[in-house]
């Protein structure tokens, strides 16, 4: 089986939206002040109840990759369907600061992760994480839910498919 082949197969799986966002923090005291970075995943999944767990696959060697090796709490922003240009703007490849990027957007710190959380999202996580596991060219972070909000009320979530966001309907 080719790459192709197999990427073409699971395009025809429909995938929520998240924004996965963590602060890092300065280095020293005295130095610059830490960064907000964010990066758009639909590989994201609920893995139990009872501890509340989730899952983020992230590509090995990518920025959220590395700075969730160092640093282990993290939070995700559920996005909605009016959300479709955040998805968009975290998902460019060779992109802007991420400081550029969370400029006009409106956001909450997390309470317990310190990250970014998208006002408007269907629901926010903040996480810390549990476990990491290598899968090939993707590491899965296993995060353990410390805290959850609602703050964008009854949405329609915003869906992957087909390499293309969608509305569902």
């Amino acid at each position: 089986m080719s790459n192709d082949e197999f990427r073409a197969a699971l395009a025809r799986l429909a995938a929520g939206v998240v924004l996965v966002t963590a602060h890092e923090p300065a280095l020293t005291e005295d130095g610059p002040r830490g960064e907000d970075a964010g990066m758009t995943a639909t590989s994201f999944t609920s893995v139990s109840l009872d501890p509340p767990l989730v899952l983020v696959s992230l590509r090995n060697g990518s920025r959220m990759d590395d700075l969730l090796a160092e640093q282990p709490l993290w939070g995700v922003s559920l996005l909605s369907e009016n959300q479709r240009q955040i998805a968009g703007r975290f998902a460019m490849k060779g992109r802007i600061s991420d400081r550029l990027l969370f400029e006009d957007i409106p956001w909450t710190r997390g309470e317990v992760c310190g990250a970014p959380l998208m006002e408007g999202a269907l629901a926010t996580l903040e996480c810390r994480t549990e476990q990491r596991v290598e899968a090939g060219d993707h590491t899965l972070v296993i995060g353990r839910v410390l805290k959850a909000g609602l703050p964008g009320g009854d949405g329609a979530p915003l869906a992957y498919f087909r390499g293309r966001y969608r509305h569902l309907g």
